[in-house]
């Protein structure tokens, strides 16, 4: 992709990567990804904003052969997939300043071999001046790491929110379309939802603003913020719906039965039900059920003594991820085997849950297993009379 004006003097550069499938060595991208990065000019000086992973960075420094000057690097977070080509681009323009919070900065020498003379650490709410531009600096940590930051740029109302607001989605289109919402609920679910809290407070900071343009560092940019500032507020603040989630494993069978009578007691009693068999589950969709479920109920099979593996990195995982979940259950079925439910919990100590009463099963599930089920969803149904269930 060739650079492309999102304004007068404002560009998009970056890669598309539209074959990638696989972030963090975790979170799968069934719809690849982009890296962004923005070329801000003013009368005066020219700033870069972010630049990209380095299995791309062929393609950013392509497109800045013809840029002739650049005097600022403004590097709003130090994972690499934004500033793995900052060291290229430094060495192509031995004249710009590397601008970043100071945190960023000590990161980023880790991270990288970089000059230390370019440094040029900025504090919350400092400017820099273009020449008829002014960017305007505003710290916001942990979205989604402690250094990050975002930058305003005053006069044409652009927020250039680097992670936050981002999709992981592969698309020639510059702006985004109602097409994105689930890719940014999916992206908001895996990668913003453990810092809920603190972006509330930094959507409180923004609001303000009013933005008329935001232009994260993946995916498509807003020209109606209004769309994802609002998607975001729901996600991040609003209670928990009447739905349950249903991660689980089933080796022989049991467990399956105890999962599918779950589901069906549910239904029976009008509370939205999503199962999902983690054998063959992409953990996006999981996370994105995550987001609105007021209850999640892992169910596992003994495995050595234990729960299954799979339910036990993916119970990790949702405690990693703090959802918005006020209550957890628990069954298993086993011919021998430990304590699973309590095993399970011990590793989510980060939810602030309720515990419900476990099922535990010996073998294959009987009348009064399956009767312990429905006193289970008795219990959930009505635990979520509050939420309008």
């Amino acid at each position: 992709m060739n650079r492309r004006p999102i304004l007068e003097g404002i560009e998009w550069l970056g890669a598309i990567d539209w074959n990638r499938r696989l972030f963090d060595a975790l979170i799968p991208l069934p719809e690849g990804t982009s890296y962004n990065a923005w070329l801000v000019r003013g009368t005066e000086r020219t700033a870069l904003l972010d630049t990209a992973d380095p299995t791309t960075g062929h393609l950013l420094m392509a497109q800045l052969a013809d840029v002739e000057r650049v005097d600022y690097v403004i590097a709003h977070h130090a994972e690499q997939d934004h500033s793995g080509m900052i060291p290229a681009v430094l060495a192509r323009y031995p004249e710009a300043k590397l601008v970043a919070t100071p945190r960023c900065l000590a990161m980023l020498a880790d991270l990288m071999d970089l000059p230390p003379d370019r440094a040029m650490p900025v504090k919350d709410g400092e400017t820099l001046d273009l020449g008829g531009r002014t960017l305007t600096f505003m710290h916001m940590p942990w979205v989604h790491w402690p250094e990050t930051m975002v930058t305003w740029l005053e006069q044409d109302r652009v927020l250039f929110s680097c992670d936050l607001f981002g999709s992981h989605l592969a698309t020639a289109d510059l702006f985004a379309t109602a097409d994105v919402y689930e890719p940014a609920k999916r992206y908001y679910a895996e990668i913003m939802m453990p810092f809920r809290a603190l972006i509330a407070k930094h959507l409180d900071r923004i609001a303000p603003l009013e933005p008329a343009m935001i232009c994260p560092s993946h995916g498509p940019a807003y020209r109606d913020p209004a769309f994802i500032l609002t998607a975001y507020r729901e996600w991040v603040s609003a209670p928990p719906a009447n739905r349950v989630v249903i991660p689980y494993v089933s080796m022989h069978g049991s467990t399956a039965m105890l999962v599918d009578h779950l589901v069906a007691s549910l239904t029976d009693r009008g509370i939205p039900v999503q199962p999902f068999d983690l054998t063959v589950t992409d953990l996006g969709d999981l996370a994105v059920a995550l987001v609105d479920a007021a209850t999640v109920v892992f169910a596992s099979p003994a495995f050595l003594g234990g729960a299954h593996p799979l339910v036990v990195s993916t119970a990790y995982l949702a405690g990693c991820l703090k959802p918005k979940a006020l209550y957890a259950g628990f069954m298993s079925s086993s011919s021998w085997g430990g304590k699973i439910a309590d095993s399970l919990a011990a590793l989510m100590p980060q939810l602030k849950v309720e515990v419900l009463p476990p099922v535990t099963v010996k073998g294959m599930p009987r009348a009064d297993d399956l009767a312990a089920v429905d006193a289970l969803a008795a219990t959930i149904a009505e635990k979520h009379q509050a939420l309008g269930g």
